[in-house]
């Protein structure tokens, strides 16, 4: 997908990777960004409409989707990563809230648009649903679960002419690990990474100098082959 001249969805798009992208799909020349967010969002851009959209509310949502009138690329980026050591199950909780069924029900509530365009959905994932962190791990399973989640849909949503893609990140320079030492990429340059993969039309999307070196061996997988087999499973739509 070319976004030029298209309706962008964002979720978690007041700051870091989320505001990013919303600033790499203007530059790209979209007609429209409706920028989600749990406050409000100021931005000189007049092609951009602020939503209020907290992921684990109900109420927002629904109130969004009456809002919007068309959507053809809707990017679920809104997500939490909070240390853990797994001693408590409501950190694990919290995380599936966010990572998992707030994305999921973003995509129920907005579907019926990216159905009608034909368009596409990107999941922001992490390296960390592939293989987890220590530090990270409710952050890990929720993001192997949204993986999951990705690879479902893609198959469903397919029938409909819809494409579903996961965006493997690595660390990004952001909020969320600002404090750690290790090497991470700018914002900025991973949204223009996944919007690159999403035109270049690849299913499983890996933006950033540290994605990009698993990249081929992810592909090439187990896993991969896996989900092609078991797609060819799918019943047929009624």
């Amino acid at each position: 997908m070319n976004v030029a001249q298209k309706t962008v969805l964002i979720t978690g798009a007041n700051r870091g990777l989320g505001r990013a992208l919303v600033d790499e799909a203007l530059k790209r020349g979209a007609r429209r960004v409706y920028a989600g967010t749990r406050g409000p969002l100021q931005h000189a851009d007049r092609r951009v409409t602020s939503l209020t959209l907290d992921v684990t509310s109900a109420a927002d949502i629904q109130r969004a989707a009456t809002r919007v009138d068309a959507v053809d690329l809707l990017i679920n980026n809104a997500g939490i990563s909070l240390p853990d050591d797994l001693s408590d199950p409501a950190m694990i909780e919290q995380h599936l809230a966010v990572n998992l069924l707030g994305p999921f029900n973003v995509t129920q509530a907005f579907s019926p648009l990216v159905k009608r365009a034909k368009g596409a959905i990107v999941n922001v994932l992490s390296l960390a649903a592939i293989a987890p962190v220590p530090i990270w791990p409710a952050y890990g399973i929720s993001k192997a679960a949204m993986s999951s989640l990705t690879q479902s849909l893609r198959m469903f949503l397919a029938r409909d002419g819809v494409s579903v893609h996961a965006a493997f990140l690595g660390p990004v320079d952001t909020d969320m690990i600002r404090d750690f030492d290790l090497p991470k990429t700018p914002p900025e340059a991973v949204a223009a990474g996944i919007f690159d993969g999403l035109e270049r039309g690849e299913e499983d999307i890996f933006p950033d100098p540290m994605s990009q070196s698993v990249a081929d061996a992810w592909r090439n997988s187990i896993n991969k082959e896996l989900e092609r087999q078991f797609a060819g499973y799918m019943p047929p739509a009624h």
